[in-house]
């Protein structure tokens, strides 16, 4: 996380290793993924070059809905619905556009279960699904 700062001048509010598919996943305040990013990517690629790993920024956002289309972008994210089970268990209902449902779930699911492992940290829901 230090080594991110340092890169690009942002303070990280966390950092998940995704280790489905490799990658590590920053959380940054709102605003500022443009700058963590860098000029055409250049952050990141730095980044990404000195860890050996895929680096995918992620803007925090307080709100449920605002955080899961920073999830899933560029995946256009028309809305949510959260249910709650009567085991108790949290289910995210996310609605994309059609012709994002590939792009929102992944190739093998691998965007779905970043979302699902991030959303567990942080708004306790067990289940992600895409519709």
């Amino acid at each position: 996380m230090a080594l991110f700062s340092d890169v690009t001048g942002v303070d990280v509010k966390d950092c998940i290793i995704d280790s489905d598919s490799g990658a590590i996943v920053f959380i940054v305040p709102p605003g500022k993924a443009g700058l963590a990013i860098g000029n055409r990517g250049s952050n990141v690629k730095r980044l990404s070059k000195i860890l050996g790993k895929r680096i995918e920024v992620v803007e925090w956002a307080d709100n449920l809905e605002d955080f899961v289309k920073n999830l899933f972008l560029p995946a256009r994210v028309l809305g949510t619905s959260l249910m709650k089970l009567k085991d108790g268990k949290r289910v995210l209902y996310v609605r994309v556009n059609p012709e994002d449902k590939g792009l929102a779930i992944g190739k093998g699911g691998k965007n779905v279960n970043k979302a699902k492992t991030i959303l567990k940290r942080y708004f306790d829901i067990d289940v992600v699904s895409i519709i």
